[in-house]
């Protein structure tokens, strides 16, 4: 079979086609900017001028880069992760879900993975009162669209846990224990705003509202994990890295000053499409004072693995896991150091 060298890959912004001697030169940005103008008319139908201008003129200035800390191995051994475990750790956290979440099977493994036994917790379990979570140290509120969001963004969740005695029993004795942990991950961050878990002590507590484009967002992005006490991130402070946002209300409101808020992550870049919703102070996630209660936007279960990244560091090769995963290890090691 014949086959011809027709080109070769160069980190030139520009190239050259060459054919029967005749040389034309293309510049990648202008040829990027034409592909890119079908899609940036049909945004102005969707999102508006403004903002669908502002995507066509950032999208090629917020590049995705990242900045891993020197101590991350990329490995399960540095994080005495068993591929093969089929025992009982013994370590236990709880997937709370409700009809119409969709993040609870990669939530669950990512808990595994890491360490944790995993117990499924469906609403209808609080609210009868088969689960009261007494045992459980770790509760995961998981992504997707909850009652199909019709009431609002976890409106209809949270009025679950209110408007039911043993399940607002059941999560009102969690959080008055000092041993337990919490996470919420897009439709869960909007149920931990609604219950006001963060931040009992405001007068007004956060909003997450409508992304200022009107519509849904979903992409691969940056995020900044900045200095920050929570306790899955913090060991991760100084990182940049790559993750995936699917969510159509996600704007972070927050009514007092910078300040007041324990931010533990920012998206990289504050401008639209970077910062996917117009969160204040381009807010991606969100802690408790005491460390313990994150809410997020972004999913990060989506991304423990390289082959999960829209993009990954060409000289890590070798990686078994991202960074992503150090955030449950860090659970777990809380969770064990206080079931021992």
């Amino acid at each position: 079979m014949e086959f011809y060298v027709i080109g070769s890959t160069v980190k030139s912004p520009d190239f050259k086609i060459i054919h029967k001697n005749k040389v034309s030169g293309c510049i990648v940005d202008e040829l990027r900017d034409t592909w890119f103008q079908t899609s940036y008319l049909f945004d102005k139908k969707q999102c508006g001028d403004t903002l669908a201008l502002e995507r066509f003129n950032n999208y090629k200035h917020q590049e995705i880069r990242f900045k891993f800390l020197p101590a991350f191995k990329g490995t399960d051994e540095q994080y005495n992760i068993d591929n093969n475990r089929r025992n009982r750790s013994g370590i236990k956290a709880a997937i709370i879900r409700e009809k119409g979440v969709n993040g609870d099977r990669e939530m669950a493994y990512s808990l595994y993975h890491a360490g944790f036994d995993v117990k499924d917790v469906h609403m209808t379990d609080l609210i009868s009162g088969r689960e009261d979570l007494k045992d459980i140290n770790f509760i995961v509120f998981v992504g997707g669209f909850s009652n199909s969001d019709v009431l609002g963004s976890a409106k209809g969740w949270a009025g679950a846990f209110l408007y039911n005695e043993k399940a607002k029993i059941a999560y009102e004795e969690f959080y008055e224990r000092d041993d337990t942990l919490s996470l919420g991950v897009c439709n869960g961050a909007q149920l931990m705003i609604e219950l006001d878990l963060l931040y009992p002590e405001h007068a007004e507590k956060p909003a997450l509202k409508h992304n200022d484009s009107g519509k849904f967002e979903s992409g691969f992005i940056n995020v900044d994990i900045i200095e920050n006490n929570s306790v899955m991130l913090k060991s991760l402070s100084g990182s940049r890295l790559g993750i995936w946002v699917a969510h159509e209300e996600g704007k972070f409101q927050l009514p007092h000053d910078e300040s007041s808020y324990h931010i533990a992550g920012k998206f990289s870049y504050k401008e639209y499409p970077g910062n996917p919703n117009g969160s204040d102070h381009a807010v991606a996630c969100l802690c408790s004072d005491n460390g313990r209660h994150l809410a997020m936007m972004p999913h990060l279960e989506r991304a423990i693995f390289p082959w999960q990244w829209a993009h990954y560091p060409e000289q890590r090769k070798d990686d078994q896991i991202t960074p992503w995963i150090e955030a449950f290890v860090n659970a777990r090691e809380w969770v064990k150091d206080r079931v021992r």
